[in-house]
């Protein structure tokens, strides 16, 4: 029987995958934060260090598709040997980004890293924790299988947890790969569903816990709001809490602003700074970038801007405002 522990679930890190819609506005800022999935990985990989996790999960898309070069695959190398140094064991499924039919190049594993094969369900053991975690990779990107129903069976007098790459029975800008019912998963009899696909954090049930992890950095516009993993803990083999912790390092966050009225285009930024102020002070201390393109934002009276972890990055064609001016002082 699995004692006190603490995991991370963790899903859809889609390494070295661009930042979209903004290499074409601005090449610089692009380059500034090209890097961010890999450091939002690595700060997956500090948190479990930092909870002392017993294990990591990641359910699907390591790997955003093929890799460009082997840097790719070094780098997730490197940052799996972090959690095997640490003693800390990790469990990765595999899911339409980096289905074996996608991703044909792969490196060998650190120790204590297990990696699932897609051709059935498996099951890892670690008796010494009292846990068991099952789960099944993907073959093709577009499985349209419901693999759930090919899951071993929880074993008895241990923690379940189930690694699952899926849009349940469907999610809005998600295609509807691996199929299921959220019915059919409370009735499997796991402990806890550690899934992944959807990039929204989300706790589709609590007896027993299906969770969705959300992508740990957003990737474009549309992606707002903090990313991260999840930190469950465990007591006397009962999932006690479950805690999603943000770990991007850019953040997305919509704007929409009324100009119509504005006497001037100073009136204009004030307008927008008040705007922005809520999306500055939720942001966890990432400062905002010093400036922007005024432009489109006012003709279109909306605006989205994305707020980089220390960025200082000045955005040509509009006076410059200092951060504390919108509210924050990070």
């Amino acid at each position: 029987m699995a004692g006190n522990l603490t995991f991370v679930h963790a899903a859809d890190i889609h390494l070295d995958s661009p930042l979209h819609g903004l290499s074409r506005s601005d090449e610089a800022f692009s380059r500034l934060v090209r890097g961010a999935t890999r450091k939002a990985f690595s700060n997956v990989v500090d948190l479990a260090i930092e909870e002392g996790a017993a294990f990591v999960v990641i359910a699907g898309d390591l790997y955003d598709g093929a890799w460009k070069d082997q840097s790719t695959g070094q780098f997730a190398i490197a940052q799996l040997a972090r959690l095997t140094r640490a003693g800390i064991r990790s469990v990765i499924a595999f899911g339409n980004h980096d289905a074996e039919s996608r991703v044909t190049r792969h490196l060998t594993a650190p120790e204590g890293v297990y990696k699932l094969k897609s051709a059935k369900c498996e099951s890892v053991r670690f008796d010494d924790l009292g846990v068991v975690v099952h789960g099944r990779s993907y073959k093709e990107a577009a499985t349209t299988e419901n693999i759930a129903s090919t899951y071993c069976p929880p074993v008895p007098g241990m923690l379940n947890v189930a690694l699952l790459h899926t849009a349940l029975d469907g999610h809005e800008g998600h295609a509807n790969y691996a199929p299921c019912s959220l019915g059919e998963l409370q009735a499997a009899g796991h402990d806890y569903w550690a899934l992944g696909h959807v990039h929204d954090h989300a706790v589709r049930s609590d007896h027993p816990h299906v969770v969705f992890a959300g992508n740990t950095q957003g990737r474009h516009i549309r992606e707002t709001g903090a990313k991260g993993a999840v930190v469950v803990r465990v007591q006397e083999g009962a999932i006690v809490h479950v805690e999603h912790r943000a770990t991007d390092e850019v953040r997305w966050a919509h704007a929409r602003v009324d100009a119509i009225g504005a006497a001037d285009p100073m009136e204009a930024l004030a307008a927008i700074q008040a705007q922005l102020r809520p999306a500055v002070l939720g942001a966890d201390g990432r400062p905002w970038p010093r400036g922007f393109r005024s432009r489109s934002m006012v003709r279109s009276r909306s605006g989205s801007v994305p707020i980089p972890h220390g960025s200082k990055r000045r955005f040509a064609g509009m006076p410059q405002v200092s951060p504390t001016r919108c509210g924050s002082s990070a």
